[in-house]
């Protein structure tokens, strides 16, 4: 087994983006350190295998990567592009049409494999660009588990505990792709040029497994966040100011997860080209698996452009004033507050309390509510946070508020009705109505009825659902410290949405994307985010966003843009700052944003939604393409030359 290191590729250089205002596209060339290429790769002899846990399922962030990815991957490959994943039936059944092998090495590689105990699946992914995917049944070979765990403590001296189910999957993962990797090799009539691309430590055994059996393979891996950094950071420590500090190899065993952390070292001193989705992430990676990133990848997404230039305002107008109806639902009884000047903030993700920033969010908004009110200010501010939690079912005072809402539009209809009717009766024979007679006892009585029932004994509830363990939930003991109840002298009230938002809820029937346009802030102060998916998606919906310099995304604004906060994108500084300073700081923006006029946010989202060619795959997967190229040339210094340039300076 050895290790290649190789020259680094900066991904420092910064985007010089013209003043205000900024430019519709973006030239590709302007976009890194990454030159035009003198002549392109010839690919027609390679084959690519993109290995990953997470193709065709769904378990976190790099599912998404993966899936969006896809098309542009495609489009460079073609019939050369193979994904490789565990096989999944409730997955397949939904997302991936089998079919046979169109390959004829690849049909011989499978039906060899299926004749030697295996059980290899072939189809097509249906998502955009519609990839081949191999699917992989571990569990059909787990009879091999004790053998392959031996030959990986003979190979490597790593053992796997056999209680941890993970990473005995990611042992049956590992082997099984490796075999597939040199049964392909041994497969072809042509020594083949193969390049195999292995996402985080599930993935990584294969490709440690390919350089020791010393397969025709040029690998990559890549790691989207590190197993102790991520563990580390649930720990309340000072994690970025103390990097250099850490003793690895006892922390990792600390937490039991050193077989874990191992694996994923080998992988990353094994592969021919180490890549990590952002600049704070290689920081990370070079202290705690003791490798310095060769490339970073940043993580794009497929941004749509809508017809008209202007849309996405439109449908920002729409998706807020489904917003409003159920804060008018939720808040009846109190809603003493103009709906018209309210602002709609939220934050999104995993229920991490810490390594999200809720805990620094809700501080900053019991800080902003002082400011509001010393201040006499008329705006109201509501924060949504959409966590998932354990719940039994839906809170019945939410469910009440909904109710009562639409039972007071229903009377207001009627009522509308009957005032349309005789006005209409009344133009007819000429007569200009008589107010007073329009409306009859009847219909006063109907609307003083419908004013009773919005009378409410309670406050407006801060969770939207009966929590299974409210006395010890994080969120709700914050605010209860803080103090933000929703009372009517509040300036700043509290949604906890502790479920997965859907079209098809009777509380608050939108899709997540749908929310995300409605509201005017995007809020993520993460503490450990190695890229940061939530507020990309803000951006390229037009929605500017809070993010930190601790998150990739902040990072990579922050590199690319001169002045981020012009752009609706607030970077907040976690980094060189205490906690304290940090919420001070969290505060200040929000106040800041709070004081705009309608005018100046509508500008704002305008320049926000310009930053999007940034993020789309078509500029980002550049660095992909850079990390395949420095890959094959270095596994097949014969055939393929990378010329590795500086990045020129940008005034």
């Amino acid at each position: 087994m050895y290790c290649v290191y190789a020259g680094h590729v900066s991904t420092e250089c910064v985007l010089c983006l013209p003043s205000m205002p900024l430019v519709r596209s973006v030239s590709v060339t302007s976009l890194s350190g990454l030159e035009e290429w003198d002549e392109e790769f010839d690919l027609e002899d390679a084959v690519l295998f993109e290995i990953a846990w997470e193709v065709a399922n769904k378990v976190g962030g790099i599912y998404t990567v993966i899936q969006t990815k896809a098309r542009l991957t495609s489009e460079e490959w073609g019939e050369n592009y193979f994904l490789v994943g565990p096989y999944v039936e409730s997955n397949v059944r939904t997302q991936v049409e089998l079919i046979e092998p169109t390959s004829p090495v690849l049909k011989r590689t499978i039906d060899k494999m299926n004749s030697s105990g295996c059980k290899i699946y072939f189809g097509r992914w249906l998502i955009e660009g519609s990839p081949y995917v191999i699917l992989i049944d571990v569990g059909f070979t787990a009879w091999s588990l004790d053998r392959w765990k031996s030959e990986l403590w003979d190979l490597c001296d790593i053992g796997v505990p056999w209680f941890d189910r993970e990473a005995n999957d990611a042992v049956l993962f590992g082997f099984l792709t490796a075999w597939l990797l040199g049964e392909y090799a041994a497969q072809s009539e042509e020594p083949p040029h193969i390049v195999a691309h292995f996402h985080e430590w599930l993935a990584g055994l294969g490709l440690v497994l390919c350089r020791h059996r010393q397969l025709p393979v040029a690998t990559i891996f890549t790691t989207h966040a590190t197993l102790l950094g991520r563990y580390l950071c649930a720990g309340s420590v000072d994690f970025y100011n103390n990097l250099a500090e850490f003793n690895v190899d006892k922390e990792a065993g600390d937490r039991q997860i050193y077989h874990r952390y191992c694996l994923e070292r080998a992988a990353a001193h094994c592969a021919h080209v180490f890549t990590t989705v952002s600049q704070i992430t290689a920081i990370e990676a070079e202290h705690l698996l003791k490798r310095k990133p060769d490339i970073i990848t940043p993580n794009g997404l497929n941004v749509k452009k809508f017809s008209a230039v202007h849309e996405f305002q439109n449908l920002h107008a729409q998706s807020k004033s489904r917003i409003q109806e159920f804060i008018r639902g939720h808040f009846y009884g109190n809603l003493d507050f103009n709906l018209d000047k309210c602002l709609f903030l939220f934050i999104a993700g995993r229920y991490e309390f810490s390594n999200k920033g809720a805990d620094i969010f809700l501080e900053a908004l019991a800080r902003l509510n002082y400011l509001l009110r010393v201040n006499h200010s008329d705006v109201t501010v509501i924060a949504f946070f959409i966590m998932p939690a354990r719940t039994n079912n839906f809170n019945v005072e939410t469910l009440k508020g909904q109710a009562v809402r639409k039972q007071l539009w229903d009377t207001a209809h009627t009522v509308k009705e009957r005032f349309g009717k005789k006005l209409y009766d009344s133009l007819l024979v000429g007569q200009l109505p008589d107010v007073s007679k329009i409306l009859d006892k009847e219909d006063f009585t109907i609307m003083k009825r419908a004013i009773f029932a919005t009378q409410r004994q309670c406050q407006p509830p801060i969770c939207t659902h009966n929590m299974l363990e409210d006395s010890s939930d994080p969120i709700l003991n914050c605010v209860r410290r803080i103090g933000l109840f929703n009372s009517s002298a509040d300036r700043v009230k509290i949604i906890f949405h502790p479920e997965f938002l859907s079209s098809t809820s009777p509380l608050l029937p939108m899709d997540y994307e749908d929310f995300v346009r409605g509201c005017h802030l995007g809020v993520f102060p993460s503490y450990y985010e190695p890229w940061g998916y939530t507020p990309a998606e803000c951006t390229v919906m037009g929605i500017p966003s809070v993010s930190t310099n601790l998150s990739g995304f902040g990072c990579f604004m922050e590199e690319h843009i001169a002045d981020p906060s012009a752009y609706g994108i607030y970077i907040l500084d976690r980094r060189f700052r205490g906690v304290d300073e940090s919420c001070n700081q969290l505060t200040s923006f929000l106040f800041q944003f709070c004081k705009q006029s309608r005018r100046q946010r509508i500008i704002q989202r305008n320049r926000t939604e310009r930053l999007s060619d940034l993020l789309d795959w078509r500029y980002l997967g550049r660095y992909y393409i850079a990390a395949r190229h420095m890959a094959l040339a270095k596994a097949f210094p014969d055939t393929y030359i990378y010329d590795q340039h500086e990045p020129t300076p940008v005034s």
